[in-house]
């Protein structure tokens, strides 16, 4: 499986190669830019830093979700030099794969409910994670033509 720490070294030459007026297009009103989707994988990274933490060292958590639209609006990546998303990024994301790679083994089987959502294990939330993050880069990549 990917980690995300591959999943960052392999995104970022070609994240650092958009022009600021490709990360910035939006293709349609209601659809992020790049900017606004590495944005929300930022907030993603910080909505999961705490369920990583948490469910870490707590077995049968219940925690919220976000409302991810709210996130990217008020973050104002839009309005962000893409070098600083690119940068935020991957300095969050990097930090987020050593925390993975040190989760105690024991912990990876705890389960957590994100939502009001079924039970899932730690460890499925973690590789979850890595998806997304891989989901949300195509698009990134698809409307950029990267």
């Amino acid at each position: 499986m990917t980690t995300l720490r591959e999943v960052v070294l392999d995104a970022l030459p070609r994240l650092e190669a958009l022009s600021e007026e490709r990360a910035a297009r939006q293709p349609a009103p209601a659809v992020w830019s790049a900017k606004q989707v590495l944005g929300h994988l930022i907030d993603s990274g910080v909505n999961n830093h705490v369920r990583f933490v948490r469910a870490s060292v707590e077995d049968g958590l219940r925690l919220p979700g976000y409302a991810q639209n709210d996130w990217v609006q008020i973050g104002g990546y839009q309005e962000r030099p893409w070098a600083e998303v690119v940068a935020l990024w991957q300095a969050y994301q990097l930090q987020l794969a050593h925390l993975i790679e040190h989760l105690p083994p024991d912990s990876l089987h705890h389960t957590l409910s994100i939502g009001g959502g079924d039970p899932v294990t730690l460890e499925f939330v973690a590789a979850d994670y890595v998806r997304h993050q891989l989901h949300h880069l195509a698009q990134v990549w698809e409307r950029t033509g990267a």
